[in-house]
């Protein structure tokens, strides 16, 4: 019985640990890629309330340039689902900017945002849902950045 209580409060606790949201705003001369997404609404519950992006928004996201800068290779996990639009935040990231994100293994690969992010890097929904990786699992990606 101890042990159920002490999972349970871990748990609760590990939940109430949520990181502060990161500043979208990109520094002077850095182009984002123009993704204007509502929030989901505040009674979602399935994926698709939670990705508000448009079928127009996940074509123009899946036509990546093959350029930029190899910046690492990482392990990303989901990040806020309640935060819209197509992002990466990752330690290799020192200041925001414009790249791509690729699975290492396969062709899958995603224009984002980059955001600079510590411990182990987070992705969006949006992005997760057009590598077609699963919520669940841990992604191995490349992260490009353009300059």
């Amino acid at each position: 019985m101890r042990v159920w209580l002490a999972m349970g409060l871990m748990t609760g606790l590990a939940a109430c640990a949520v990181p502060p949201e990161m500043d979208d705003a990109a520094p002077e001369g850095v182009v984002l890629p123009e993704v204007q997404t509502p929030a989901p609404p505040p009674g979602a519950r399935r994926v698709d309330e939670f990705d508000t992006t448009t079928q127009a928004q996940r074509s123009a996201a899946l036509e990546t340039s093959e350029g930029g800068v190899l910046l690492g290779e990482t392990v990303l996990s989901l990040g806020d689902p309640g935060r819209a639009g197509f992002w990466v935040e990752t330690a290799l990231v020192t200041s925001p900017g414009q790249g791509r994100v690729t699975l290492r293994e396969g062709d899958k690969s995603v224009e984002v945002a980059l955001f600079p992010g510590t411990g182990s890097g987070r992705i969006s929904l949006a992005t997760l849902r057009l590598l077609e990786v699963p919520l669940t699992d841990l992604v191995n990606a490349n992260i490009y950045e353009y300059q």
